[in-house]
């Protein structure tokens, strides 16, 4: 862990990436209002936040569009009607395609007759290999290119090197870390970053974060990796997100010594629009189910499903997920 002094310069390579509407769009099936989004956009413009992830670039062949909102398909033409052209670009849009869930080649479309800047490829780490094909695809469409290898937490080392090292040859700008289970502690993180800066430094490669709040760590990680010399920091308002959420953006915005970043925008939006969808019913955030599939380094799916069912019968579950076979 990081003297905490050694934390209050800034470098002017950390990018905040703002993850709201994608990850936050799996707890409400991506229906947000068009207020919602053009408010978020014009609360990450006066924050001083970098990136704001607009959504998924998924499949309409895989995905019935009935039964989510836009932004789970995230169509060039939406974002032009909610959010405009963007055109001063003081923030960059992205988007995330999953490999195997998205019809990348027809779905994305050039960066010059597109709204969005960057494309963050979201895969396993088995899957390296048709990542860098979609990679390579957005690369020559023009964007900036990120891979965020999810469920790190239960990869092999070697499997690790071997996809970073396969990664460093190929055009992708970022590589990301991905707790995904938000199992992951800060000794650890610090473990794992210098792992990927071997590959990062290697071949000229920059790093991101994405951290989930299982165990309340999704900050702590935050600040653990930014001060082992990662750039790119994803937070989400409130910590919107699945299950247990993720950094909260007013934790991160609060904490970045990078006078540029502003807090009090964060706050308004939070008090205007994240309350009113908590009181319409949404639900995230950090619970005891959560902990129990983060302490034990499993996907939140059984989590999901404890918190669906308006069970607090935490010991019980707890007994369930630990029962041996």
């Amino acid at each position: 862990m990081k003297e905490i002094s050694s934390l209050l310069g800034y470098r002017e390579g950390v990018r905040v990436v703002d993850a709201t509407l994608r990850d936050g769009g799996l707890v409400n099936s991506f229906r947000f209002s068009d207020e919602f989004v053009k408010a978020l956009y014009t609360a990450n413009i006066e924050a001083g936040v970098d990136y704001m992830e607009v959504g998924y670039k998924a499949s309409k062949k895989m995905f019935d569009v009935q039964e989510f909102g836009k932004w789970k398909f995230t169509n060039d033409e939406d974002i032009l009607k909610v959010i405009g052209e963007n055109a001063e670009k003081k923030i960059k849009l992205a988007a995330m395609a999953d490999v195997g869930r998205c019809d990348y080649k027809e779905d994305i479309q050039d960066r010059k007759n597109s709204p969005l800047d960057v494309i963050r490829v979201a895969c396993y780490v088995h899957q390296i290999a048709a990542a860098i094909e979609m990679i390579e695809d957005a690369k020559k469409k023009g964007y900036e290119v990120t891979c965020n290898i999810m469920a790190i937490s239960t990869a092999q080392e070697g499997d690790i090197r071997v996809a970073l090292d396969m990664l460093g040859k190929s055009p992708v700008d970022t590589i990301y870390i991905v707790d995904s289970f938000g199992s992951i502690y800060p000794e650890q993180l610090a473990r794992i970053v210098n792992l990927y800066k071997e590959y990062a430094d290697k071949y000229g490669k920059t790093l991101g974060l994405h951290a989930h709040n299982n165990q309340q760590l999704a900050f702590a990680n935050t600040i653990e990796a930014v001060g082992d010399g990662v750039d790119w920091l994803d937070a989400t308002y409130n910590g919107m997100g699945r299950g247990a959420g993720n950094c909260s953006m007013e934790n991160l915005i609060g904490f970045l010594h990078n006078p540029k970043y502003n807090l009090f925008p964060v706050l308004s939006f939070v008090e205007k629009y994240i309350m009113q969808l908590k009181k319409d019913g949404v639900v995230w955030g950090y619970d005891l189910q959560y902990l129990v599939t983060g302490l034990l380094n499993q996907h939140p799916r059984t989590a999901i499903d404890f918190t669906k069912q308006n069970r607090t019968d935490y010991s019980k579950f707890y007994n369930e997920m630990t029962a041996q076979e």
